[in-house]
């Protein structure tokens, strides 16, 4: 595995540096973002990305299913719960009631690489409009499928294939065969494969449920790689952007916000 996937801390850290540096500024090209006002993350973590807002004077709600990566959480911005800036949910968002359980609605909400890893996505993405003040917008921040490491093969454990591209787009059959052979997880792996979105199926998903999409980016090099592997970010050729279906496969990390119309 990679070094930043072994050290959590390290993981956290990074998170903070790119929403700075990174996401906070690309959601305020279309909307302010001042102290008081109210963000909600949907699977947080460690907290990290969450971290970045609440420096920024918000108060947060962080819901995450994996209790024990909450642990962390709650360690490492115990100052910030104590001070009734934050607050972590380990529920299943659907359980949720926006009211008893994550105080009212909120300005902004952010899935950062989650949303590639859900179930039935048209089912979410319908369900957070209850969640959204009224000119309240969600952010997203993920890896089209297609692209070199979309299969998220650098959680692995053998060095060869957590590093080898594109391997994820094999058929299933040949897939599974693959990761038995090295012993990986493969119920794992093939959830994440089941639920891997492209651009176009996001851009679909996004008009059918409701939304409008008020910026976006795509990256040929994602942003968070200058932290983990020191390469400079650069966002996506407009040729390439505008060839749909093909930019997915040379497009490492797409940013939408988008609004209810």
């Amino acid at each position: 595995m990679f070094e930043f996937h072994q050290d959590k801390r390290k993981y956290f850290e990074i998170n903070i540096a790119n929403v700075e540096k990174y996401i906070l500024p690309f959601i305020e090209e279309k909307i302010a973002i001042n102290p008081g006002m109210r963000v909600l993350e949907i699977g947080c973590g460690e907290g990290g990305v969450l971290k970045a807002f609440l420096d920024r004077g918000m108060v947060g709600v962080g819901v995450e299913l994996d209790e024990v990566r909450l642990k962390d959480a709650r360690n490492w911005l115990a100052t910030e719960i104590e001070e009734g800036k934050v607050k972590f949910i380990s529920k299943n968002i659907y359980d949720t009631d926006v009211v008893k359980d994550l105080g009212g609605r909120f300005d902004i909400i952010v899935l950062k690489d989650v949303i590639e890893h859900i179930y039935d996505q048209p089912k979410l993405m319908a369900y957070m409009q209850s969640f959204l003040n009224e000119k309240g917008v969600i952010f997203f921040g993920f890896p089209p499928w297609q692209m070199p490491l979309g299969g998220h093969q650098q959680i692995l454990k053998n060095k060869w294939l957590s590093k080898l591209p594109y391997y994820h787009l094999l058929p299933m059959p040949i897939y599974k065969k693959i990761l038995k052979m090295a012993k990986e997880n493969v119920q794992e792996m093939v959830e994440i494969k089941e639920t891997g979105i492209s651009i176009e199926q996001f851009e679909k998903i996004t008009k059918e449920t409701g939304y409008e999409v008020i910026n976006k980016k795509h990256y040929l090099i994602n942003p968070i790689y200058q932290y983990k592997f020191g390469w400079k970010p650069k966002e996506q050729f407009r040729l390439v952007k505008n060839m749909k279906w093909v930019r997915n496969f040379f497009t490492t990390c797409v940013y939408y916000l988008i609004t209810k119309k």
